[in-house]
């Protein structure tokens, strides 16, 4: 029988020599999505790694090293960040005010779920609803995969005279990802995606595809540009919104990283305690003048393939992080990483994500000769991956984040029913209810 690969737990100190590559490999991961971020809103994205490094570690601390997870830039703010940019008379210090705002709202619904506790999860977030809404976080982002590897335009359409040196260099790294964690033995398992990467930039290398034009104007040392934010009600409005996509998003995260893990973490630290964090993590980098910080699905990802879930190394790559904001040509220089060598280890990455929820269904044994399920899964998953869209004031809802919502409104609407007893297979659902609640207790604690 073949051996199967040791998991490093979430308290689990890793030697230094091991935890090195380990941290790297989730600093690359993070890298170019997290400086993407500043990048569009036109800040210095040294600010936004020194924020994400500091977040990460609060994080950590306040969660008492008990839930693995990178804080990195949030997209769901660009773009009512860019509304208030462009508005007459505001810019981004005042973007910056609603962002220490929607930090703070974080907090306060932190509070709030601290003393309601987490069982409105299992009513409104049932695992038919969940299962779904946990393997979009993956699946919506798989056009980003694509994109970034240079296989599609923003359009999504098939990308014109596509290069045969960008598909090889995609392929490969994709390939050394997929079979490295199957093949390699000992800890080159464990760093099977640090060793695609630097495959894949080799090869890219040697193809003459990599741009090393950053590198030169990059300053070897630089300060990050801190700014202090302003404050207008309007922009404070514009912002606000985001909250909603930030804090589904934050659930559904936790999710995912306790089925990937095998530990509640929604119970042990609690949902509240790394929702103040994040939200704490936000304010913080909204005084400072950073972006909005989030847990990264793509180091979601590299916990799963790898089964490495030590916060020590997470806590070593945000060590990492902050120390690249101070060194421009170390930042410059994991910026010369092509697109097809991200693109292709983000296909493996994303695609886990997915994987896991749809083992959080199976594992919860959902009863699909219920139509009250059927119809949940089925909706969600609609939702989440057709593109259609509701604008919240400036922010727009769509893809995990509407399906969420949706999922939320279903699980409800369906605990109303059968309270009154209105359904047609009320004494079933509720035992069902009851047993699916009970399987997934159960897996967790295993």
């Amino acid at each position: 029988m073949a051996k199967q690969r040791k998991i490093i737990g979430v308290q689990e100190r890793v030697p230094l020599a091991k935890g090195i590559p380990l941290s790297i490999q989730h600093t690359f991961a993070m890298f170019s999505a997290s400086v993407l971020v500043p990048y569009i809103l036109g800040i210095s994205p040294s600010i936004a790694l020194l924020m994400n490094g500091i977040g990460t570690l609060i994080f950590i601390f306040v969660t008492k090293g008990k839930a693995p997870a990178y804080l990195g830039s949030s997209f769901a703010f660009i773009s009512p960040a860019l509304l208030v940019i462009g508005t007459e008379g505001l810019g981004y210090r005042y973007a910056l005010g609603g962002f220490v705002v929607t930090g703070l709202l974080m907090c306060i619904i932190a509070v709030i779920v601290k003393f309601v506790g987490t069982k409105w999860i299992d009513v409104v977030l049932p695992p038919a609803a969940m299962g779904p809404v946990v393997a979009l976080i993956g699946l919506e982002l798989a056009g980003n995969a694509a994109q970034t590897a240079g296989l599609i335009g923003e359009d999504g359409a098939m990308a014109a005279d596509l290069d045969p040196k960008v598909v090889i260099v995609f392929l490969v790294t994709l390939l050394l990802a997929v079979f490295g964690g199957v093949l390699y033995r000992g800890f080159a398992s464990a760093i099977a995606i640090l060793i695609a990467i630097i495959a894949g930039y080799v090869l890219a290398l040697i193809f003459g595809i990599v741009d090393f034009s950053s590198i030169g104007t990059a300053s070897l040392f630089e300060l990050p540009a801190f700014q202090t934010p302003q404050w207008s009600l309007e922009a404070i409005l514009i912002i606000i919104p985001a909250t909603l996509v930030i804090v589904s998003e934050h659930i559904g995260h936790q999710v995912v990283t306790s089925e990937v893990v095998g530990q509640d973490l929604l119970k042990d630290p609690g949902l509240h305690r790394s929702m103040f964090s994040d939200g704490f993590s936000t304010m913080l980098s909204g005084f400072c003048g950073s972006c909005p910080t989030t847990t990264y699905g793509e180091n979601i990802g590299v916990m799963a393939i790898t089964k490495v879930y030590s916060v020590w190394v997470i806590g070593g790559a945000a060590l990492f992080s902050i120390c690249l904001s101070f060194i421009g040509k170390a930042s410059a220089l994991i910026q010369t990483i092509p697109g097809p060598v991200m693109g292709g280890v983000s296909f493996l990455l994303y695609g886990m994500i997915g994987a896991s929820g749809i083992r959080l269904m199976v594992d919860s044994r959902i009863d699909y000769s219920k139509a009250r399920n059927l119809a949940m899964t089925s909706v969600v998953f609609v939702v989440g991956l057709s593109g259609i869209a509701i604008n919240i004031g400036n922010v727009q809802l769509k893809g995990m984040s509407l399906s969420a919502i949706t999922g939320m409104l279903l699980g409800l609407i369906m605990y109303l029913l059968d309270k009154y007893h209105l359904t047609n297979e009320y004494e079933d659902t509720k035992d069902e209810q009851d047993a699916d609640a009970e399987r997934l207790r159960t897996f967790f604690e295993k």
